[in-house]
């Protein structure tokens, strides 16, 4: 099933989300606002994204895989600045498509908020009685950044 129209639609919504950030207001513990840099306009881009924080480093899913622009602009310029409530940073993210690792992602989302991220995971086809298997069979079609700090901003 074709998505676009749904990404499409979500667009100017994440555009508020993103002016709302930035004054304070949203879910700080789930979300974070992440700025890449346009692969082709080269100009600064901000994504609202929910994250995991794990070891100090910020995990990113993409529900879109690799289309995701966000995604995309991280692979031509992998370094970011990241904004975690009022905190704000420098980074350097990491781009992957490994479904072993996006599968171990997944594991840490499904323990830490198991109705959720269970609930939107199932909606997307991941059984409800999953094994790792299932797991990784599901996050083949996924795509993950890890963001490590570099500098305060």
């Amino acid at each position: 099933m074709n998505k676009g129209w749904l990404y499409r639609l979500m667009r100017p919504m994440n555009r508020r989300m993103a002016q709302n950030y930035r004054k304070g207001i949203g879910p700080a513990r789930k979300v974070l606002l992440l700025t890449t840099t346009g692969r082709k306009s080269g100009l600064p881009r901000q994504t609202p994204l929910q994250y995991e924080e794990i070891d100090g480093a910020f995990y990113l899913g993409s529900a879109r895989g690799a289309e995701a622009d966000w995604f995309r602009n991280i692979q031509a310029h992998p370094q970011v600045q990241v904004q975690v409530g009022k905190r704000c940073f420098q980074g350097i993210a990491e781009a992957t498509t490994d479904p072993a690792r996006i599968a171990a992602f997944f594991q840490v989302r499904l323990q830490r908020s198991p109705v959720m991220i269970g609930l939107l995971m199932r909606l997307e086809g991941l059984p409800w009685r999953y094994t790792r298997a299932d797991l990784e069979r599901f996050a083949a079609h996924k795509a993950m950044v890890v963001v490590r700090e570099i500098a305060n901003i």
